[in-house]
């Protein structure tokens, strides 16, 4: 289920950004006391970022937000990118492509002409897969953050899970 972040939720959100595991793409696992100090205990909601619920317990976050004009990966700068960040242990076990998927159908009833990015390391293999999957298709490759990014583009056609 996706539903709204809420407070319960703030120790598995510190968990995931302090993962090894989750880190491994995105610019390393992040320190556990900076995170601690810097989430707020109340949650910040914003459009387009769902929590991932599995028997009411938060498992990931997924997301479609707007990047800055001034992002550092360009393709996506100023485009609407999708994002996603799942627990090690529910890795493998279809949930991420089921959320991006819902997220994908909503976004694509509320914005039908906008077109979706995914950036990410172009060695992160399952990342690639998943978004292939999910029909994305690359559009470019780039160099950002240190490393080489694939960048798809999802073509805005309905899916089914």
């Amino acid at each position: 289920m996706l539903r709204l972040p809420e407070a319960r939720d703030r120790p598995t959100i510190i968990d995931l950004y302090s993962s090894p595991d989750v880190g491994e793409y995105i610019g390393g696992a992040q320190s556990r006391d900076e995170l601690e100090r810097r989430i707020s205990k109340e949650p910040r909601v914003g459009v387009g970022q769902f929590i991932v619920d599995r028997k009411g317990t938060m498992i990931g976050t997924v997301q479609i937000v707007r990047r800055d004009e001034d992002f550092a990966v360009r393709s996506t700068a100023g485009r609407v990118e999708l994002g996603y960040l799942f627990l090690p242990e529910v890795w493998g076990q279809g949930y991420a492509r089921e959320a991006c998927a819902a997220l994908l159908e909503w976004f694509a009833a509320e914005a039908p002409s906008e077109r979706v990015m995914v950036p990410t390391q172009a060695g992160n293999v399952r990342a690639i897969r998943l978004a292939e999957w999910l029909g994305f298709v690359e559009v470019a490759r780039e160099e950002a953050f240190g490393v080489e990014q694939w960048i798809g583009e999802h073509p805005g056609h309905s899916l089914s899970v």
